[in-house]
């Protein structure tokens, strides 16, 4: 069994193939974001807009909906506040700043979102269970 520190530090190498994710979702790229998310149940997401969507299969629809609206050319960066791990749970929580290309738009658009995420752990590997998101006051 990995102690607290040690799953802590496998998260933080996770983070780097999670925020990956989040750059290909906003360059119009849904796969990788796909490999990272739970494939049991239950799975929610809770969007900047005010909806929430709850399972497995409704989320991923939601998601790959969602990323077919950006183009390539984002810059997309997380500032994590805090995060911790256990053996099976694991969550961050922080800023997303995001500059990117939506179709039809002729200008980048700047996204600063607050940001939780909780993860926990299918087949030995973090997974994407649960993202909170809405618009930071500046």
């Amino acid at each position: 069994m990995k102690t607290a520190n040690n799953a802590l530090l496998d998260f933080e190498k996770f983070m780097a193939i999670r925020l990956k994710a989040s750059t290909d979702f906003v360059e119009g790229h849904f796969d990788s974001l796909k490999d990272i998310s739970v494939s049991n149940e239950p799975a929610t997401i809770f969007p900047p807009n005010g909806i929430y969507i709850s399972g497995v299969l409704q989320v991923n629809d939601f998601n790959q909906k969602g990323a077919s609206n950006f183009l390539p050319g984002a810059q997309n960066k997380f500032e994590v506040i805090h995060q911790d791990a256990s053996d099976t749970l694991a969550y961050w929580t922080g800023i997303q700043r995001s500059s990117v290309s939506i179709k039809g738009q002729d200008t980048p658009v700047i996204f600063n979102l607050r940001i939780t995420e909780i993860f926990r752990k299918e087949q030995g590997t973090w997974k994407l269970m649960h993202r909170h998101a809405d618009t930071l006051s500046e």
